[in-house]
């Protein structure tokens, strides 16, 4: 039996059939999700609202694996409705680096920092229109027993600058520039992300189903 604040049952028995677990520790991305779903009215319960919750090792080769290993184990774990999310940046000239290994870029114990410092040094000397890149974002929903019920992808192109500009977003996005507004994803307003970027474009695709599914229809 994991351990928990109460139990699956009493966790169900206390809110809506539209409670969602999502596998994740990154606190600033669980933000961002719950603020796309929160129209929606689901309710979205993080990892650290539950004791114990193993950590999945995340070996997959796309983003696809990697979210779909998230949502299956956490929710095998748990017995509840669990989404996973795996997603990062892809530099054209890098050969799709670093890809899947976005958060550890810089080793084992990266940093948002240190990640954008090896990024830049990785881009030294490329000119500004070889540097096209886009973020990927993959999002699978496992059903209590841990199969993958659903399951989304969603892009966003863009060009990666060799200075920071902007303080909002995470990860890579104050180098994440896009062309056609003229800004870094950290310069957007977290609002204006919510419309623009790949994990909303994903999650746009993700709530129909979604919420069929949570319903049960």
């Amino acid at each position: 039996m994991p351990g928990i604040s109460s139990s699956p049952d009493a966790v169900m028995d206390d809110v809506s059939t539209s409670l969602l677990v999502l596998a994740s520790r990154n606190r600033k991305k669980s933000d961002e999700i719950r603020q796309l779903l929160q129209p929606r009215k689901i309710e979205v319960r993080g990892l650290s609202d539950f004791n114990d919750v193993p950590e999945v090792v995340e070996d997959g080769t796309t983003f696809a694996e990697n979210a779909a290993l998230k949502a299956s184990q956490t929710a095998r774990f748990l017995g509840l409705w669990t989404l996973g999310e795996d997603s990062g940046l892809c530099v054209d000239v890098l050969d799709g680096a670093p890809g899947v290994y976005s958060a550890r870029f810089s080793g084992e114990q990266a940093t948002d920092e240190s990640n954008n410092e090896k990024l830049v040094s990785e881009l030294a000397g490329v000119d500004e229109e070889k540097r096209a890149a886009h973020y990927v974002c993959h999002v699978a929903v496992s059903d209590p027993a841990g199969d993958v019920k659903l399951s989304v992808e969603a892009t966003c192109r863009g060009r990666i600058l060799s200075e920071p500009r902007g303080s909002n977003g995470f990860g890579y996005d104050p180098y994440f520039l896009l062309p056609e507004y003229h800004r870094t994803f950290g310069e957007l307003a977290p609002v204006v992300k919510r419309y623009l970027s790949h994990r909303a474009r994903a999650f746009q695709r993700l709530v129909p189903g979604l919420v069929a599914l949570l319903s049960g229809s």
